[in-house]
């Protein structure tokens, strides 16, 4: 067994924090503040690959794995979740499915200019009626003349109203249920598709999330992203990846507000001492990073199995469970050493706590998780 990074790695690794750390640190609130999509940020990061950072380089993008994704994810995440989430979905949804899932028109024409940064990319699965019952899906595409056209509205979208390219569901076989579900990829400004209501968010709000309304939406036959039908179950193996990344955004934001917490804590005197030296908050402190280490190796795991072709349902849904919920935890214990400064926006475990919450809920509750995991131990009996 391994437990070290690679020099390649390593170097990776640095490289996201120098960027996290020294461009966008800075406009961390701005953005937040604003609800400011961070266009400027994004294009720097794709400027060092990180828009494409799982794709082949005939794709244009940096021709790494899931290990150096999560690292990736990981790091932007340590300083502004918001920026972590956006690589994340533009990366392991949007891009990936049109990876696995298109063909190599649809390849050459959506995943190069996607991989390289020059669009960004949105992926709508989520409906007002449909959540983690996402075979409730009410969008529908009907074959027309050698056009799809779809009629509906998601909600939920990250990137719903910046992105450029965005992965829709549409039910084309009524009469099949959850296998009636099939996938496209649609252009923005294509007549009858546009953003809907951008939402007001708790917490990562300088990342884009937004309803997409479909009325009359005409798209040509060769849009339909892998078999008719089959959507569903793609969206199913795109979520497999998407949760490893989803775990690396909790374990960053974990990782961040750790290291503020503890950083104020050898600073900040009560009783005439640091209050780090008082059992109370070193036992925080101590919990605090034990769990976020697990976490750690969870989704290392993972990522590990992924870039060597195993199957990572479980591993992948593990990881985002104990991630997402330590990550509540360690958000929560940070803001209690900071006491009272931890409640203003003038220290970073205010957002911290704001930003984790979505973890527990995004691709996936924490409930659907404990019940993907249950179902593959049960496959083994």
């Amino acid at each position: 067994m391994q437990f070290e990074f690679s020099e390649d790695q390593n170097l990776l690794r640095n490289t996201v924090r120098e960027f996290a750390e020294g461009e966008i640190a800075p406009d961390v609130m701005k953005y937040d503040e604003a609800q400011e999509f961070p266009r400027k940020i994004m294009e720097q990061a794709a400027e060092l690959g990180l828009l494409g950072i799982i794709f082949p380089e005939e794709y244009g993008g940096s021709g790494l794995g899931y290990m150096e994704y999560a690292l990736t994810v990981e790091e932007l995440s340590r300083v502004d979740g918001s920026v972590g989430i956006s690589v994340a979905a533009h990366n392991g949804l949007c891009s990936n499915h049109i990876y696995i899932a298109g063909s190599e028109e649809l390849k050459q024409k959506f995943l190069v200019p996607l991989a390289t940064g020059k669009w960004i990319g949105g992926w709508s699965l989520t409906e007002p009626t449909a959540g983690s019952d996402a075979g409730g899906t009410k969008t529908t595409a009907r074959l027309d003349d050698g056009q799809w056209v779809l009629n509906g509205a998601k909600t939920f979208t990250t990137h719903g109203s910046v992105g450029d390219v965005v992965v829709v569901f549409g039910v084309t076989d009524p009469d099949k249920g959850k296998k009636g579900i099939s996938a496209f990829v649609v252009q923005q400004g294509t007549p009858g598709f546009r953003p809907g209501k951008k939402e007001n968010k708790m917490g990562l709000r300088a990342s884009d999330t937004a309803e997409v309304v479909m009325e009359d939406c005409r798209i040509p036959e060769d849009q339909l992203l892998g078999e008719r039908g089959a959507g569903f179950i793609d969206a199913m193996r795109i979520l497999d990846g998407g949760r490893i990344s989803i775990a690396a955004l909790a374990l960053g934001m974990a990782r961040g507000a750790y290291e503020a917490a503890l950083r104020y804590a050898k600073e900040r005197e009560q009783f005439g001492r640091a209050i780090s030296t008082f059992q109370a908050i070193q036992f925080m402190l101590a919990d605090m990073k034990t769990k976020i280490d697990a976490a750690a190796l969870l989704i290392y795991r993972a990522a590990w199995m992924k870039d060597n072709g195993k199957t990572v349902t479980k591993e992948a849904a593990m990881a985002k469970l104990y991630a997402s919920e330590i990550g509540v935890e360690v958000a929560d214990k940070a803001l209690q050493i900071f006491g009272g400064y931890g409640y203003v926006k003038d220290f970073p475990v205010e957002k911290f706590y704001r930003d984790m919450k979505l973890c527990t809920i995004g691709e996936g509750t924490s409930e659907i998780q404990r019940l993907v995991i249950a179902r593959e131990l049960l496959k083994s009996l």
